[in-house]
């Protein structure tokens, strides 16, 4: 009678818990898989940002690679429960990534590139540099 018992709690708590848990999410707790990103062009810099609440600082990856910035970020999360008993273990997986990737333009400082992150939004920040004289060559016309 005691297996009997042990089962139903079994099914108690992975059926009913589960399927009429309505206020637990299950999945990544925002419906987009890409955080929304808002670009600023500015007198002297370019501004970029990305809304990303509750992932942490620590979670985020930025990179520049032949004059392409990518911001991207990796998460992943584990959660275990045991009955009374010990004679069951419920865990749980959640991993959650994304990757976004902006293409600067000439004019853009990549040596001076800063970035913060508060409130939820990560703010990058793309300085301009002066365009001179100097890279511009005139061809004579033979």
């Amino acid at each position: 009678m005691s297996n009997l018992i042990r089962r139903n709690s079994f099914f108690d708590d992975f059926i009913t818990r589960d399927l009429f848990d309505f206020n637990r999410q299950r999945f990544s707790p925002s419906e987009n898989t890409l955080p929304s990103v808002n670009v600023l062009e500015h007198k002297d810099a370019f501004e970029i940002h990305v809304a990303a609440p509750g992932i942490k600082k620590e979670n985020f990856k930025i990179d520049l690679e032949r004059n392409v910035l990518t911001v991207s970020s990796e998460t992943r999360e584990e959660h275990s429960e045991k009955d009374e008993s010990g004679s069951f273990t419920r865990r749980e997986f959640n991993y959650s990534s994304f990757s976004r990737s902006f293409t600067l333009p000439e004019n853009a400082a990549a040596e001076k590139i800063e970035a913060a992150y508060e409130d939820g939004i990560l703010k990058i920040t793309v300085p301009k540099k002066d365009v001179t004289m100097e890279n511009i060559k005139s061809i004579e016309i033979k």
